[in-house]
């Protein structure tokens, strides 16, 4: 098998690391556990999460070990890291809600089945609900430097662009940190991953496994590049809202399309990040040019997509967006809006009816696409939001296409 370093290397998904020679020695001789956290903070993972998903898929297809870890305990804090306030503090309710739909993401990366590589999903509320507030500031808080914690970057630019850092997210770094000690202690985890974003409370878990399990061995930190958009931006959220990972809430058509629409500038990245195509054969997509570039994105999108959601999904995918761009021709994987025959007596207001599709995000978002010539009914350009959509738009058909520029296409039906 190929050395997996080096796959990574040349795949750029190695950022950083805290001792790469010893973490490619250790991967060449020993078949370890590795670790990645995620807090609970939403109903789902986005796309912002698939670059560590997909190491972990990796990792596990070279004979590693991965651990899941979520963040029960530590999404009640917030993380700093990357963030310019403070995070929206959650119920419990919701936090196990959220729990419950992002353990079964991993399902569609990761091997479940019966195995030495089977992953772990494991929650840090089991170990720090319960732990006595001075006697976690006797053993774990003596072991921190606060003049080191103020020079870590999540922290330094919030305070120097003067916003709140509360006391409470301060202690984040010291929680995550603590996770990797017990993970090291109780399931022999040699290594954590992260976007680098985290790069701070990576460095601080391996400062602490060697304070606090110096009998076990050298523990290592990696960190992988962020998503972003060309102006800098994290990624993880369109126009449309997040790119979520779960089916209900991004469909499989969708995901293929944010896939099959990124700029040209990201392609060979993606290529590299989320398909599992040979390294000779990007290399060849690389090597395209001008409009022969969409062929790349076609490839990246279907390839994407089929890890996410299955290969008949993604074939699914493809064919509708070929059915709706390339022959103009209603494919059967839109987005739906069902409307009565009474709905359509009264008339809908063209804005309200884009809307409720889903395709925007907002009845205003979609009066600026109509208003800007972006707003059709099957074929017809229609401009005026106000436009009322009846029955007669429909012509005796049953259903009809609704566009809000060239790439948010829904159905109507006619319940």
């Amino acid at each position: 098998m190929t050395n997996l370093f080096k796959y990574l290397t040349n795949r750029k998904f190695i950022y950083q690391t805290t001792d790469s020679t010893n973490i490619e020695k250790l991967l060449d001789n020993k078949k370890i556990s590795l670790y990645a956290g995620f807090d609970l903070t939403g109903k789902s993972l986005h796309v912002g999460s698939l670059i560590q998903i997909m190491l972990l898929r990796i990792f596990q297809q070279h004979g590693h070990r991965p651990i899941i870890l979520l963040g029960g305990a530590t999404t009640k804090i917030g993380d700093p890291s990357g963030k310019d306030q403070t995070r929206k503090v959650l119920t419990p309710e919701v936090i196990a809600e959220n729990k419950q739909a992002i353990a079964k993401v991993f399902h569609k990366f990761l091997d479940f089945s019966a195995g030495p590589t089977e992953p772990l999903i494991l929650d840090n509320d089991d170990w720090l609900k319960d732990f006595n507030y001075l006697d976690f500031l006797r053993e774990i808080g003596s072991k921190f430097s606060v003049n080191q914690m103020l020079r870590y970057e999540s922290v330094k630019q919030r305070l120097e662009r003067e916003q709140n850092l509360s006391f409470l997210e301060f202690n984040y770094m010291i929680l995550q940190a603590y996770d990797f000690t017990q993970l090291r202690k109780n399931h022999n985890c040699y290594l954590q991953i992260g976007g680098s974003d985290q790069w701070g409370n990576i460095v601080n878990g391996v400062e602490l496994n060697r304070k606090v399990n110096p009998d076990l061995g050298e523990v290592y930190g990696l960190t992988t590049p962020l998503l972003t958009t060309s102006d800098g931006k994290k990624m993880g959220k369109t126009e449309q809202g997040a790119v979520w990972l779960d089916t209900e809430l991004f469909s499989a058509y969708d995901y293929y399309q944010f896939f099959r629409n990124i700029t040209d500038d990201k392609v060979v990245a993606f290529l590299n990040y989320f398909t599992e195509l040979a390294e000779a054969q990007i290399a060849d997509l690389a090597k395209l040019e001008g409009q022969e570039i969409n062929k790349a994105k076609e490839i990246l999108a279907f390839e994407a997509t089929k890890i996410c959601h299955g290969e008949q999904a993604a074939q699914k995918a493809q064919q509708t967006a070929s059915q709706v761009f390339k022959e103009s021709a209603i494919g059967d994987d839109l987005p739906v809006l069902e409307l009565s025959q009474a709905e359509l007596e009264s008339g809908i207001a063209f804005s309200a009816l884009i809307a409720n599709t889903g395709i925007v995000a907002s009845r205003g978002e979609a009066k600026r696409i109509i208003l800007g010539g972006g707003g059709k009914l099957g074929e017809q350009q229609i401009k005026d939001p106000l436009y009322l959509v009846t029955v007669k738009d429909f012509a005796g058909a049953t259903q009809l296409k609704v566009s809000a520029g060239k790439k948010r296409h829904a159905l109507l039906k006619v319940a």
